[in-house]
């Protein structure tokens, strides 16, 4: 890589190649301090959502002096709004290509809205009493459907591999993703207050309530007075739950720490009671990995 084809890098990051990545690879071996590089290597890795993206943000850490001034270089607009760009520059010879054939255009329309009608008719049947709606092929298609269900595995449902997407009010995380990622994960009980151990059992309480939802999930009716919302955390965790977000969660997945990572996401149900659906699947999905790799 030339100095002229570097200097174009650094005006147009977003333009930046999978090759060039390779290039970039090359340059920091030679010079592991070189910041402008990291950085384009790091833009790179994120607009390819490479599974080497997590492991280039430790190294860059590691070489950089103000770790503030990097987690705000890839929490900024710059850095993390590249996917409509990407899409434009891979999509942009098939759209010179594209032919309008007029005379089809009735009847593709139709055949869309034929096909809305067929989605809206299976949402229907599955949630009104299937015995009352029954339609023949419905079983076999009913079969079908939960099969594409089951062959989800956990890897797909945790997204293990994709890049960790830290936000601006997440410096926390940040904070925590890297020293995780220096050391193994030490098991330790710190007691603080005389009460702790009463606090523990409520936790557990709490715990056990929760372990019961994500077994037998209840129908839940969203009711009228919901304008003022409570943080159920509060009363009964510590003050460190309150920095509990999704990506940290996922920064103890990803660091195989399971334990935490499920307790993490017990932690957010409580914080966030509207997605506690989507926290349970992470827990069971979470469960379905441990005993796979037992």
């Amino acid at each position: 890589m030339n100095t002229q084809k570097y200097t174009s890098l650094l005006a147009r990051p977003q333009d930046i190649s999978a090759e060039e990545v390779k290039e970039l690879d090359a340059i920091l071996e030679a010079y592991p301090y070189f910041q402008s590089a990291r950085a384009l290597q790091l833009k790179g890795l994120k607009i390819q959502n490479s599974f080497k993206y997590n492991d280039a943000l430790k190294v860059t850490a590691a070489h950089t002096i103000d770790r503030d001034i990097l987690f705000e270089y890839i929490t900024s607009p710059t850095f993390t709004q590249h996917e409509i760009s990407g899409l434009i520059l891979q999509n942009s010879e098939a759209i010179k290509e594209m032919e309008v054939v007029s005379e089809n255009v009735s009847e593709q329309v139709s055949l869309e809205i034929d096909q809305q009608l067929k989605a809206e008719m299976k949402k229907a049947e599955a949630i009104l009493d299937p015995t009352l709606f029954e339609r023949k092929g419905s079983a076999s298609e009913e079969g079908t459907l939960q099969k594409d269900k089951k062959e989800a595995t956990p890897e797909d449902t945790l997204k293990l591999n994709e890049p960790l997407a830290f936000q601006k009010g997440e410096k926390h995380s940040f904070t925590e993703w890297l020293k995780l990622s220096q050391a193994k994960p030490i098991k330790r009980e710190v007691v603080s207050e005389e009460n702790s151990a009463k606090d523990q059992e409520d936790k557990e309480r709490k715990f056990e309530l929760i372990e019961k939802f994500i077994q037998n999930p209840p129908k839940i009716q969203p009711t009228e007075n919901s304008e003022k919302k409570k943080n159920l955390a509060k009363p009964f965790t510590k003050p460190s739950d309150s920095l509990m977000t999704e990506t940290l969660a996922k920064v103890y997945l990803q660091q195989k720490n399971y334990k935490k990572a499920i307790q993490a996401y017990k932690i957010l149900i409580l914080k966030n009671p509207e997605k506690s659906g989507f926290f349970a699947d992470q827990i069971r999905a979470i469960e379905k990995l441990i005993n796979k790799e037992s």
